[in-house]
């Protein structure tokens, strides 16, 4: 669908385009340095449960290949005491409060780890402190592009309205945004959900009826975007999370976990076009049984 020339709208369009690349990268970061870690030091892995996700892991990670530039034997050296402070020096840095104290002690354990190909490790830890630097520069970079964008929905007046939507953030809302336009375009929230190739199609040759699913038409990019989107809101929201249950529990029609998820996608889409289309928030009861059963409530189909 062609869309009208909007700086501002176009603006998102490319900050979006930004944001996806950043992510891209940082993905590919985060596997190189893995693959490198399971090569050379595995037990250092084994330090967190979520280790990217953990400031404190990634701290102590530094201290160790930037400070004593990946020799283990130095840092164990030093003494658990020493590192700890180390670490604590290295979070506060990063304007954090303070480290978990588990995560540090299980990373000074695994600098005793003899697991991996020793003779390797000199370089591949080398490798892993320039590509960490490189992973937390993309992740400045990448929040950066995610202000700009928050701030875009600002200039819009559309956060308060998009966020209303019970665990839609303001940088997700605006991710997919930035892959639809302005939502006043299209006609109604089915076509949008056509856009992004989420509305499920009938197989039909002749005579010959096959089954209904989505044809993976529309656009990735807004498809990808609206399926990030059910991760941060499926738990939170009450009404995303029964109808998911719902999907994936009932009798008839069984639905897989991903086909639940790309159904609550679509729910997403849906209730963005009604939220900006009306200018209204998100009405959870409208969101659950429809307009007919609340004609007063914002008219949100579930």
């Amino acid at each position: 669908m062609p869309e009208p020339v909007d700086e501002t709208w176009g603006r998102l369009r490319h900050l979006g385009a930004r944001r996806e690349q950043l992510l891209v990268e940082a993905v590919s970061q985060v596997q190189q340095i893995r693959a490198l870690l399971e090569c050379v030091w595995p037990a250092a892995l084994d330090a967190a449960r979520q280790p990217f996700r953990s400031s404190t892991w990634t701290a102590a990670i530094s201290v160790v290949l930037d400070r004593d530039h990946g020799d283990l034997a130095l840092t164990r050296r030093r003494g658990a005491a020493r590192f700890e402070q180390l670490v604590r020096r290295e979070i506060l840095r990063r304007g954090r409060q303070r480290p978990c104290l588990r995560i540090v002690q299980q990373v000074f354990a695994a600098l005793s780890d003899s697991a991996g190909v020793i003779a390797h490790r000199p370089g591949a830890l080398e490798r892993v402190a320039l590509l960490l630097g490189d992973w937390l520069e993309t992740r400045r970079r990448l929040a950066e592009a995610e202000a700009r964008m928050t701030s875009v929905l600002d200039e819009l007046q559309l956060t308060g309205l998009v966020t209303s939507i019970t665990g839609l953030s303001a940088v997700g809302a605006a991710a997919i945004l930035a892959e639809t336009g302005d939502p006043k375009r299209f006609a109604t929230a089915r076509a949008l959900v056509k856009h992004a190739g989420l509305a499920p199609r009938e197989k039909l040759s002749g005579t010959f009826k096959g089954r209904t699913k989505l044809t993976g038409q529309g656009r990735p990019g807004l498809r990808l975007a609206a399926w990030r989107a059910v991760w941060g809101a499926l738990r939170p929201n009450p009404v995303y999370a029964a109808r998911f249950a719902h999907l994936t529990t009932r009798e008839h029609n069984k639905l897989t976990v991903t086909q639940a998820q790309a159904v609550i996608a679509a729910a997403i889409l849906r209730h963005l076009h009604a939220v900006i289309t009306t200018g209204k928030p998100w009405n959870p009861l409208t969101a659950t049984y429809g307009t007919r059963q609340h004609p007063t409530a914002l008219p949100i189909a579930a």
